[in-house]
């Protein structure tokens, strides 16, 4: 009986690590990093101290948390430098980053330093980045990939896609790929030329007034 005990502690603490995980993924999807630690053990009913003897810091709890999104940008980046087609890799990196950071709000404040203790999500930023800078170099070289842009473009876009964010869950996949679809129209270059694709129905700015209050 007693040589059963410890077996039955281990099963134990193995069934309170994944339910808080799981409160964590849902928790830090949803509200993002600015939630409490003491929210996610109350949403796996456990206590705070049974939460810290897992996880002693949020950072290690976060890194855990979001642990299989790390891998799939790592895959993301793997697959867009592979592709033999430098534009279509530099659109398929920009569609499933969104695809990653709309599925999880947490995930998205991570990625963009809003956690700023996270070093292991600064890597994976910037191991983006530079996959992000090679792309465009060679999607530049071949006329695809409007002749200015640089890799200061991608974070911006990133930080708007971070405002999906307020929209509900469902409707928020559908508006980041239509956010991450015309963002890579305005990327593309007039065919023939490098020169950024004219937007339909936009007048030139330079034919406007300003605002006084801007």
């Amino acid at each position: 009986m007693t040589a059963d005990l410890p077996q039955a502690m281990r099963s134990d603490a193995r069934d309170n690590r994944a339910r808080i995980l799981d409160a964590a993924r849902t928790v830090f999807g949803e509200a993002g990093l600015a939630a409490p630690v003491r929210e996610v053990a109350r949403h796996a009913d456990v206590g705070p101290a049974t939460l810290y003897r897992h996880f002693p810091t949020k950072q290690a709890l976060v890194a855990e948390t979001f642990a299989e999104q790390r891998r799939a940008c790592r895959a993301v980046v793997r697959d867009a430098l592979a592709d033999p087609d430098a534009w279509h890799g530099f659109r398929s990196l920009i569609e499933r980053i969104c695809e990653l950071h709309a599925h999880s709000r947490g995930f998205a404040d991570a990625f963009m330093t809003a956690f700023p203790e996270a070093m292991d999500f600064a890597a994976d930023r910037e191991r983006t980045l530079r996959a992000v800078a090679e792309l465009a170099r060679r999607a530049q070289a071949s006329g695809r990939l409007r002749s200015d842009f640089v890799v200061d473009d991608l974070v911006l876009m990133l930080m708007a896609h971070r405002g999906l964010q307020d929209t509900p869950r469902a409707a928020r996949i559908t508006a980041s790929r239509r956010f991450a679809a015309y963002v890579i129209e305005a990327f593309r270059a007039a065919p023939g030329t490098g020169t950024p694709t004219p937007l339909l129905g936009c007048a030139d700015v330079s034919d406007q007034e300003v605002p006084s209050h801007l």
